[in-house]
């Protein structure tokens, strides 16, 4: 991790992965510093003020304001959980503004049961990116059923905005060009882009029409068959890059 984050306690017993992190890998002790941030909140510094085997005491300083995540919604079909995590924490570390996971006609039903994100994993995956890429900003989570349920709640956040959002679904069939020459336009806070990544079946035939209908440009990877995690997290990366948002925090 290149930031260590906490939500508002000034204090990491022994049993804390931060507090081994500090200690083992950044070999810290009573005196020292190291970088810190609010969750969702100011980056800065801490100073330790007591360390012991039993854990650690410090104070914060903050330096520098939260910096913004990027413009962009991963939509992706509930992948199985062992990768879930993997997931949640890459596409932290590339910062996107939201992770919005939802159920597919041809994805295992069992992964939407699964407890992952009741337990707080999905949380967790969340935190080790930002932690990772060394900023405070958490993206969003959300959870939902079908796919009509998510174009539901982008036409909604497109009420909200008061413009409408760039969207783009990723499959191998009929799409039009490769998602680095995806048409996405002017993406800003206000108007975000979304980007659709099917389960690991990919999508239905009713899924692919709901798509299209609600104004999705088809785009592809390739013709290669990837898994979940290598098409989100690929996906994502190109998809930052062709809207200009991997070219370093001003």
């Amino acid at each position: 991790m290149n930031i260590v984050l906490f939500d508002g306690e000034t204090y990491f017993s022994r049993g804390d992965a931060r507090y081994q992190h500090i200690k083992k890998i950044l070999r810290k002790g009573k005196s020292d510093s190291f970088q810190a941030g609010v969750i969702n909140g100011s980056e800065g510094e801490a100073s330790i003020t007591s360390m012991d085997d039993q854990g650690l005491s410090f104070v914060f300083t903050p330096t520098r304001p939260m910096r913004p995540l990027h413009p962009l919604i991963a939509v992706i079909g509930f992948p199985r959980p062992i990768q879930l995590k993997r997931i949640l924490r890459d596409l932290a570390s590339l910062g996107v503004s939201a992770v919005w996971l939802t159920g597919t006609e041809l994805g295992e039903k069992s992964y939407r049961e699964s407890t992952l994100v009741d337990r707080g994993a999905a949380r967790e995956g969340l935190l080790e990116g930002c932690m990772q890429a060394g900023g405070t900003a958490v993206p969003e989570l959300r959870l939902f059923d079908s796919l009509e349920q998510t174009l539901a709640a982008a036409d909604a956040l497109d009420a909200e905005n008061g413009t409408r959002s760039f969207r783009v679904s990723l499959d191998v069939q009929d799409a039009l060009c490769p998602l680095s020459r995806a048409p996405f336009g002017e993406v800003s806070a206000g108007r975000p882009a979304l980007l659709f990544i099917g389960s690991e079946r990919g999508w239905s035939t009713g899924e692919r029409a709901l798509l299209r209908a609600a104004g999705c440009t088809v785009c592809s990877l390739g013709s290669r068959i990837l898994r979940t995690e290598t098409a989100a997290t690929a996906a994502v990366a190109i998809t930052l890059s062709a809207i200009g948002c991997m070219e370093g925090d001003k």
